[in-house]
């Protein structure tokens, strides 16, 4: 079994900036993908970024270029470095990885003001 657990949310202005970071831990597993999803209020969830344990990246085109992937192996982390943030990036968002399954984190609130 894997837990993911997310952090660095909170509530920030629009045209700022927020780093998330996603740990899953256990034992006996290999994780192939990690990344993110999010999901605004009244709406679904929505694709944001993933990463491969190679480091081959995967973004939404509504966050190409504002939001950055990245990843630690060794620690099993990911990390969302979110620039430039606008209010429909407010959401709350979640951490996955994928194994022979996916494991969710429990979420973290992104909130933009303007």
């Amino acid at each position: 079994q894997v837990q993911v657990v997310e952090s660095g949310g909170g509530l920030v202005q629009a045209g700022g900036s927020l780093r998330l970071s996603c740990a899953a831990s256990g034992s006996g597993f290999s994780i192939n993908l990690m990344g993110w999803y999010r999901q605004p209020p009244g709406k679904q969830r929505e694709f944001v970024a993933r990463i491969s344990s190679g480091g081959s990246t995967t973004y939404a085109d509504s966050v190409k270029g504002r939001f950055t992937i990245s990843r630690d192996n060794a620690k099993n982390t990911v990390y969302l470095q979110m620039n430039s943030l606008k209010p429909d990036d407010t959401a709350v968002y979640y951490c996955f990885a994928l194994t022979g399954q996916n494991y969710w984190g429990k979420g973290t609130l992104v909130t933009v003001s303007s």
